[in-house]
């Protein structure tokens, strides 16, 4: 196992290492995708405020749970016997929120907490093993530490008391847990990130909700039974998609990573390189949430070629694109710690996608011009990046010339 140095290994800070997504980390993703394809499924049958409302906030919750393992891991992989049990239950955890959040919250809120606060307490258990063998590290670990066990408490005690207030405590144990970071970034941070790992792990997640969309246009097109207008419609859909990928994985994700890396690699950087991470994190929060609703509008358009318009799929679809390139947005801006890095790529796409919200259309105008307006500014964050790379790679001009 590992290195050959036995079963157990005391956790150690492995930032300034070679390291790429092992298996364990692709096995523990997969849970996820039964998470957001159950959370998808339920929104589909109920489109309504509620049933959106649900959807992002459950969404909200598992990937903040998935957030706050991946940071640990991060740090502290030991790919020993221990840690290997605990994502591996972990992941077993994360299924059953799965099973329980395919009916949202209609009975199945207990099991759904219980599951989630398993995984709670096993990364408390985690940061209590790296604060006892990573000294050099314990002012950081004891944030995320103290983080995760008030979260803990609070998915315990929500157990106890009646929905609505189950459902406070659920968001206020969110809060916490998002705090803890930016807490950690305050106070000086002694467990820095591996800038390398970091990029590829958010990919990896962002690629496993792109399937999602991908899925949703295949069962829109296998439950209409392979009706011609379902099936152009889908075809037109599957651009969307593909677009979206473009514009995370040739302009956000490829110029995050660089930046990151570029930060992490000069001297006396270190806070400014803590803010850029803490943003480039929460930036694929309404990301990999507006990817995900993107799929399930686009099921259902592909599923009602001929319904009027607008429609609740229509909003749901247009509004998703719209949330995944604010949060493509975000990313940039933490990276660069820049607002004007956000412009014209990727925040000026809001324009074109807020007025196809006005247009009575066909379905299938509509998503071609979603696709349109997606593979247009794919394109132009392309060109972004090329042309950002360009002027940081020029070599600046000799001292004393004009």
């Amino acid at each position: 196992m590992g290195d050959g140095n036995g079963w157990l290994r005391p956790p150690r800070l492995a930032t300034g290492e070679k390291r790429s997504a092992t298996r364990l980390e692709l096995f523990y993703d997969l849970a996820y995708v039964l998470v957001v394809a159950e959370l998808a499924s339920a929104l589909l049958k109920d489109m309504s405020w509620t049933g959106v409302g649900i959807f992002a906030g459950l969404f909200t919750v598992m990937w903040f749970s998935w957030v706050s393992t991946t940071l640990y891991a991060n740090r502290f992989d030991t790919d020993d016997v221990l840690f290997r049990i605990a994502i591996l239950t972990d992941t077993a955890a994360v299924a059953g929120c799965a099973a329980a959040a395919t009916g949202g919250l209609s009975g199945f809120d207990i099991p759904f907490a219980v599951c989630f606060l398993i995984g709670r307490l096993i990364l408390v258990g985690l940061y209590v093993r790296a604060w006892w063998h990573v000294r050099d590290s314990r002012a950081t670990v004891v944030v995320y530490l103290t983080g995760t066990s008030i979260s803990a408490t609070l998915w315990a005690v929500s157990l106890l008391v009646p929905a609505p207030a189950r459902y406070i405590l659920w968001g206020v144990s969110v809060l916490v847990e998002a705090a803890s970071p930016f807490i950690a970034t305050w106070r000086g941070n002694t467990a820095p990130l591996h800038m390398e790992h970091l990029p590829e792990r958010f990919g990896l997640f962002v690629i496993l909700v792109l399937g999602e969309v991908v899925a949703g246009i295949v069962t829109g097109v296998h439950d209409a039974v392979w009706a011609s207008p379902s099936v152009t419609v889908a075809a037109v859909a599957f651009v969307v998609g593909a677009g979206l990928w473009w514009n995370y994985f040739d302009a956000a994700s490829v110029s995050g990573e660089d930046e990151l890396q570029d930060g992490a690699e000069e001297d006396g950087e270190e806070k400014e390189v803590d803010e850029r991470h803490d943003l480039y994190i929460y930036g694929h929060l309404p990301l990999s949430l507006g990817i995900a609703a993107t799929g399930v509008g686009l099921e259902d358009l592909v599923l009602h070629p001929d319904a009027g318009l607008p429609s609740p799929a229509m909003w749901i679809a247009v509004c998703g694109v719209a949330l995944a390139m604010l949060g493509a947005g975000i990313v940039l801006g933490g990276v660069h710690q820049r607002i004007s890095a956000m412009w014209p790529w990727p925040v000026a796409a809001l324009v074109p996608l807020g007025a196809l919200t006005f247009l009575d259309v066909p379905v299938l105008a509509l998503v071609a011009m979603l696709a349109a307006v997606v593979v247009l500014f794919a394109i132009a964050g392309a060109r972004q990046r090329r042309n950002r790379s360009s002027r940081t790679s020029d070599p600046a001009p000799a001292a004393g010339t004009d």
